[in-house]
């Protein structure tokens, strides 16, 4: 029976995953901040939960310690953990960007470091790194979250050269919108009444983001995740969700230019 390891699993996509990869049979060790407040994942009988903050070196280095004594051989890490910071640059407080970079990318650097000599000792294993669409693509008033979500993707693609020499694989999940609470929970709006010149912007973004299609669920996320885990490809990137798809796609269709002009034009015309 194959491990799993799975960053932010209290809610939404990290949750998700951990069921379905225990509905297939895996061992799923569920990492969460507070897992005192878990109800549901720890009813699974091949699902272990774990305390687990992204933020807190401390907290990484006992968890994954704990993990493989407790599992002996760990196959696959998901570094799924994010938070969102979204609102203009300017509003933002160093210690909201902190926070940012702290959560989607040096947690995510320090959960990869404390799993790589057990990774490195086999010969083997996967880390499956989480970005978005935005890590591709840019929308208004995002420039923080998606700075991260650039960070992830540049790590992931560099990393993939040095480890794969080493039998261990990465590969990057790029989920479009989808149907969780991430915009309550795991979001922050950066916005400030000392500078009312980017209210009219981010009115205009709202209502532009509240007129989009549908967003994919956690489930067919998680689904997603799953097949990339087990396809035995040499894949990095793997773009979840049709709306994910389809911008990329018209991306890669028009140009950076053209793409860019029609996403000022959809969003702030």
């Amino acid at each position: 029976m194959k491990t799993i390891v799975i960053t932010g699993a209290s809610s939404g996509i990290g949750k998700a995953t951990a069921r379905y990869f225990a509905e297939q049979g895996w061992q799923v060790a569920a990492t969460m901040r507070k897992p005192e407040n878990e109800t549901e994942l720890n009813q699974i009988e091949n699902v272990s939960v774990y305390q687990l903050d992204v933020t807190d070196n401390d907290s990484i280095a006992n968890a994954a310690q704990q993990i493989i004594s407790d599992f002996g051989t760990v196959d696959v890490v998901l570094n799924n953990a994010g938070y969102g910071l979204i609102g203009p640059f300017e509003a933002a407080s160093n210690e909201q960007i902190r926070q940012q970079f702290d959560t989607n990318v040096f947690g995510l650097m320090e959960v990869t470091r404390a799993f790589l000599p057990h990774f490195r000792a086999n010969q083997a294993g996967l880390f499956l790194n989480v970005s978005s669409i935005g890590g591709r693509i840019t929308y208004p008033l995002n420039s923080l979250y998606h700075s991260s979500k650039w960070a992830v993707e540049g790590f992931s693609e560099s990393l993939a050269f040095e480890l794969g020499e080493l039998g261990i694989q990465v590969k990057l999940i790029e989920p479009g919108g989808v149907a969780t609470d991430f915009s309550g929970r795991s979001m922050t709006l950066a916005m400030s009444p000392d500078l009312p010149d980017y209210m009219p912007m981010a009115q205009k973004v709202a209502a532009a983001f509240q007129s989009r299609g549908s967003a994919s669920s956690a489930e067919m996320i998680a689904a997603g995740i799953y097949e990339a885990t087990t396809d035995g490809k040499n894949q990095l990137r793997y773009l979840l969700g049709e709306d994910a798809k389809q911008s990329y796609a018209m991306r890669e269709q028009v140009g950076d230019d053209a793409f860019i002009a029609g996403m000022r034009e959809r969003m702030l015309g």
